[in-house]
């Protein structure tokens, strides 16, 4: 028998460790990808925007990108549930989550 079970408890502990270790980003790693991120929306909408008139790299210019890319991503991935999620208007005068007989 190679391993003892302290050994191959200690080998899963590193392991785990390590893995946890790997995941964590430093403010660094986290400021160059969100460098990257506007970067690859400049690229995208960019263009789109100095089209519509916007002089390139003024404020007016930057808001119209970031309104493109906040429009791109509501498309794709759609509104946010909110804060309550399901509760509001059409919770109460639909039924809810029960239907509209309960």
């Amino acid at each position: 028998m190679p391993f003892s079970r302290s050994s191959s408890t200690m080998a899963a502990a590193l392991l785990c460790l390590g893995l946890a270790t790997a995941a964590c980003t430093t403010p660094q790693e986290r400021a160059a990808q969100m460098q990257a991120e506007v970067a690859n929306m400049v690229a995208t909408y960019g263009p789109a925007c100095s089209r519509l008139g916007y002089a390139p790299n003024s404020d007016p210019w930057r808001n119209c990108i970031l309104s493109f890319s906040t429009k791109d991503d509501l498309r794709r991935y759609g509104p946010s549930p909110g804060y309550y999620s399901g509760w509001g208007p059409g919770y109460w005068h639909g039924g809810g989550r029960w239907g509209p007989y309960w």
